[in-house]
């Protein structure tokens, strides 16, 4: 029985402790459940390999969901961007360019156009139009999934090339997560370089101008896959300066597309919208019922001012506002030009830049990111900075120059208080200007206050404007275009009853610009004259009723005489007046109006003149710039009339009538070239000479030049058909040949001078050479004056003979003329000539002449002591001599 016992119990006890401590064992047991993790993590992969649907599908269908929610879009509810229904690129583009609080104009714009509809959108300047329109224009080919491939989705047309700049900037900010193409089409840039990529453009931003030429010039542009037109300040782009082109742009664009347009003062023309092809476009108009039109943190104001002391109130606001940022704004691009030169050279403190239609592409840009990036400066502007851009931190708007419209000032003041922002501004009106303009402001909502200038604080910077123009001729005569220039702009205004040219103080303005005399107004002479004759024919007509309705019986001889004269000149006013208007309906270019003469006289545009006196002044200008015959010059001045009162005998019935049928007005006949000149040389003009005289008052003909031929003059000929052209032809082939000649003596007088200064430089070039050679060869000698070169001794062992002397010389030449040969070629320079190089060796003799008794040499040793060394030298010496 006890053999059978065995120790069994004990083993299982060990092997479920094992078993335990297995368990137990936290790296097992991570291994493990890593094992059972990595197995399902696969399993799930390869289900949603097979489950999973391709990109393109799923974009599909989240772009699917997002249409169905644009029907759903609440206004009430939205606070922020992401409230709309916009894709996740755009909502990353708003948020990192800080957009997050949508404006009034954007909440109401937004969700009309994600649905497809037209708008046109109005509101306040700086309420945030731009991204009222960029937001739809990228969800409009998102939802399409445009390609480079499919072309022109997008096209947004600006006024100005700022304007679209800006634009541009805003696009590359909110869109940059996109991968659509965007480009900038302005005017100012390489044609070509545009053409090459323009293909491929998604979104173009561009000028009216431009376009067009795009659309002419490049064959392979087109829009006819065109989504969405987007005009900004479509009110000035459907204006008439741009009529034509927008007309022709129109014609280039398909109809079937979407069309938004925005604008602080939109249109509602029937017609401007007829030629877009509107289609129930949405009327949204943001601030229609607001209390006024402009910003309501814009402190606005106005003064009145005299035209003498606008330049000085301008440098006066300058100085007491020099750390604050202010645009000036102007009425034409020459006055900009002009007071820009002056004002940086009066220097008032601040920085002043200029911008103005008149600049080059690349210089306006950088005046407009120059002013943006400056927290104090003064911007002096034309209207193309009045529309849309958005300076930040605008404090001041002055308007110096009134503007056209209310539409113009509200633009020009939409430049400061910007989106919640706080801005001042100034409109500066002339005593005739100040009734008209109020009362247009206050009609369109603009609550603008009256105030005064201190006269006290007005600085006086005319005498400084003289002694600037004194100086400098350029400046002087970009001073008389300003003159003209602003006189053009308001002469051209429309609105008559705040605009009149005539009541302007002229030479005042002229001296405050610096100006002594004001220049002579080609334009407004022409103006003057026409109203002047207009009332002097009113007059004639009322005079001439009265006239007839006196008894002809009664007349005496010299009563009838004189009143014959006042017929007469009623005619002839009557004559002027219709040419006057005939040259006023067809004005010159603006080159030609412009020209000014720099001995211009002092002009009188009182309306009060003496109205006698201003008639023969116009006659006398009207025979001055005639271009008939003399003939028809006495006839312009004499009227022939029919014999009212019976004066003439009854036989000349028969010429009344024939006089009669000479009233009738002449169809102006065609002057050929030959009649042309036959006046000229019976007149003596004399067209674009200059003359100068000399110290001794001798007079010269500087042009044209006058021509020194033996030919005689041709005598006037009394010939009807005027220019003998054959003797002109021999003459001017006479003339021809002396001038041929002269020519050829200009000519070999001109070589003559060149050799000689060509040789007077190589007399001036070898003489630093030879001094310097000189100078250096006597630079080198260390060796007192008192030692002695024995080297320049004869040798005592030869006999001196005739023959042995001239050998002895042959060798020394020899050993000098190739020493010289060796050093010329060292030291040859391109401009050593042959000659230099043979004179070498005879100079090199006569230094070796003068030099000899400096030259170092070593001592010689002669084998005997000193003292038996200087009896050889004396007995030498003695020998010699």
């Amino acid at each position: 029985m006890e053999t059978t016992q065995s120790p069994t119990p004990a083993t299982p006890v060990v092997k479920k402790a094992s078993r335990f401590n297995n368990r137990t064992d936290p790296v097992k047991n991570f291994e493990r459940w890593k094992k059972k993790y990595s197995k399902k993590q696969q399993k799930c992969k390869t289900l949603r390999k097979e489950r999973r649907k391709p990109e393109w599908q799923v974009e599909k269908e989240s772009i699917s969901r997002l249409v169905q929610r644009y029907n759903e879009i609440n206004l009430e509810t939205i606070i922020k961007f992401s409230d709309f229904p916009l894709s996740r690129n755009t909502l990353r583009g708003l948020q990192e360019a800080q957009y997050r609080m949508p404006s009034e104009i954007q909440k109401q714009t937004i969700g009309l156009a994600l649905q497809g509809k037209d708008v046109l959108g109005a509101a306040k300047t700086g309420s945030g139009k731009t991204l009222a329109f960029l937001i739809p224009a990228l969800e409009c080919l998102y939802r399409q999934q445009w390609t480079a491939d499919d072309g022109l989705g997008v096209l947004i047309i600006s006024p100005t090339r700022e304007l679209a700049y800006q634009t541009f900037e805003v696009l590359r900010k909110i869109g940059k997560n996109h991968e659509f193409s965007a480009g900038l089409i302005i005017g100012g840039k390489d044609l070509k370089q545009e053409s090459a990529s323009i293909h491929r453009t998604n979104v173009l931003i561009c000028t009216p101008g431009r376009l067009l030429q795009h659309m002419d010039e490049t064959s392979f542009f087109h829009a006819s896959n065109l989504q969405m037109l987007i005009l900004d300040e479509a009110d000035r782009i459907l204006d008439m300066g741009f009529a034509d082109t927008m007309n022709a742009i129109i014609e280039n664009l398909p109809k079937k597309r979407q069309t938004l347009l925005f604008s602080a003062t939109q249109t509602k023309s029937v017609k401007d919208l007829a030629r877009l092809s509107l289609k129930d476009p949405e009327y949204v108009w943001v601030h229609d019922k607001a209390k006024f039109s402009t910003p309501a943190t814009l402190e606005q104001n106005y003064v009145v001012c005299e035209l003498s002391q606008k330049i000085n109130m301008l440098y006066s606001f300058i100085r007491n506002h020099l750390k604050k940022k202010s645009i000036v704004f102007f009425a034409s691009c020459k006055e900009v030009q002009y007071l820009f030169r002056v004002f940086c050279r009066l220097r008032p403190g601040i920085p002043i830049l200029a911008l103005h239609g008149k600049q080059q592409q690349m210089k306006r840009m950088e005046v407009y990111n120059d002013f943006i990036r400056k927290k104090a400066a003064v911007l002096f502007a034309t209207d193309i900075a009045a529309r849309g851009l958005d300076f930040p931190a605008v404090n001041w708007v002055l308007q110096l120059d009134c503007p056209e419209d209310a539409s113009t000032y509200i633009h020009r003041v939409g430049r400061t208080a910007r989106y919640k922002e706080g801005g001042e501004a100034l409109l500066v009106l002339l005593p005739s200007e100040e009734k008209g303009m109020v009362q247009q402001l206050t009609e369109r909502k603009v609550p603008i206050n009256g105030i005064k200038i201190n006269p006290e604080k007005l600085i006086d910077v005319q005498t400084r404007l003289e002694a600037f123009l004194a100086q400098e001729q350029e400046l002087k005569e970009r001073a008389q275009r300003c003159f003209v220039s602003y006189l053009r702009s308001v002469y051209l205004m429309k609105n008559k009853d705040v605009f009149d040219v005539f009541k302007l103080p002229l030479v005042q303005y002229a001296l405050s610009l610096g100006l002594a005399i004001a220049p002579r107004v080609r334009f407004l002479q022409k103006a003057q004259a026409q109203r002047s004759t207009a009332d002097q024919a009113e007059k004639g007509k009322a005079v001439q009723m009265t006239n007839q309705s006196k008894e002809i019986s009664s007349v005496s001889d010299d009563e009838m005489e004189e009143f014959r004269a006042r017929l007469n000149l009623k005619a002839a006013d009557q004559t002027q007046g219709g040419l006057s208007e005939a040259a006023f309906a067809s004005p010159s270019s603006d080159e030609e109006s412009e020209g000014l003469e720099d001995d211009s006289e002092e002009e009188s545009l009182d309306r009060s003149t003496d109205d006698t006196t201003h008639n023969k002044l116009v006659s006398l200008q009207l025979l001055d710039d005639d271009d008939e015959d003399d003939a028809r010059d006495l006839d312009l001045l004499t009227v022939k009339r029919r014999d009212v009162f019976g004066l003439n005998t009854p036989d000349s019935s028969i010429q009344c009538e024939d006089e009669e049928s000479t009233l009738k007005p002449k169809k102006s006949e065609k002057v050929s070239k030959i009649k042309g000149a036959k006046k000229a040389l019976k007149k003596n003009f004399k067209v674009n000479t200059k003359v100068k005289f000399t110290d001794d008052g001798k007079l010269i003909q500087q042009w044209p030049p006058v021509q020194k031929s033996a030919v005689k003059e041709p005598e006037e000929c009394e010939d009807s058909s005027g220019i003998n052209l054959d003797k002109a032809k021999e003459r001017l082939h006479e003339e021809d040949k002396f001038d041929k000649e002269e020519y050829r003596k200009k000519i070999k007088e001109k070589h003559r001078e060149k050799r000689l200064k060509a040789k007077a430089a190589r007399r001036a070039h070898n003489k630093p050479e030879e001094a310097e050679e000189e100078a250096v060869a006597y630079l080198d000698r260390e060796e007192s004056a008192d030692e002695i070169d024995l080297t320049t001794l004869p040798d005592p062992d030869k006999l001196r003979g005739s023959d042995q002397e001239d050998l002895d010389n042959e060798l020394e030449e020899n050993d000098s003329n190739e020493l010289v040969k060796k050093k010329a070629k060292r030291k040859r320079t391109p401009g050593s000539s042959r000659a230099e190089e043979e004179e070498t060796p005879s100079k090199i003799k006569k230094k070796k002449a003068k030099r000899g008794p400096k030259e170092s040499a070593a001592p010689l040793d002669t084998g005997l002591s000193l003292a038996q060394d200087e009896e050889l030298v004396l007995h030498l010496l003695a020998g010699r001599s």
